[in-house]
């Protein structure tokens, strides 16, 4: 890779506590995605398998959100699922990031507080822009904190 191509990659991440246990977040995420459309309405509105199962590897899962006051599209197939790590992570492959990004990739993983109480979501980005004028993806981290907190205000609401 030449230099300035390095200079388009990076990676960022974001750590969001939470109340929900791990293990039912980690859930939502793999095994119950489409239930993020009744979790937090006002960023999905749809999230539709496309091919393979909920929670495998090689799924592929279609996301409608909005952002920064536009309807956006992400088609995106899962790359790892870790159940152990309650790690999972997504290979964005069309959509709006594509039109910024050459790659972008998106990993989830749920870690449980010491004291039992809680969790911890850390949310990390891979990507590579496509040129030096697109901004670094930080501007979608307020967009996905709420999406996280309002998916543990669901989770919590059901217990």
């Amino acid at each position: 890779m030449s230099e300035s191509s390095l200079s388009l990659a990076g990676q960022v991440e974001v750590e969001v506590e939470i109340k929900a246990p791990a293990e039912k977040f980690y859930e939502m995420y793999t095994g119950k995605a489409q239930h993020c459309v009744e979790a937090t309405p006002s960023n999905v509105q749809a999230c539709d398998l496309h091919e393979g199962e909920w929670g495998t590897v090689g799924s592929v899962i279609v996301w409608n959100y909005f952002h920064d006051g536009k309807a956006k599209v992400a088609k995106e197939i899962v790359e790892v699922v870790e159940s152990e790590k309650r790690l999972v992570r997504f290979r964005v492959v069309e959509g709006d990031l594509m039109e910024d990004y050459k790659s972008f990739l998106i990993t989830v993983q749920v870690t449980p507080e010491q004291e039992g109480l809680g969790s911890v979501v850390k949310l990390q980005f891979d990507y590579e822009k496509i040129d030096e004028d697109v901004v670094h993806p930080e501007t979608l981290f307020p967009f996905f904190v709420e999406m996280i907190k309002e998916v543990d205000e669901h989770l919590m609401s059901q217990e």
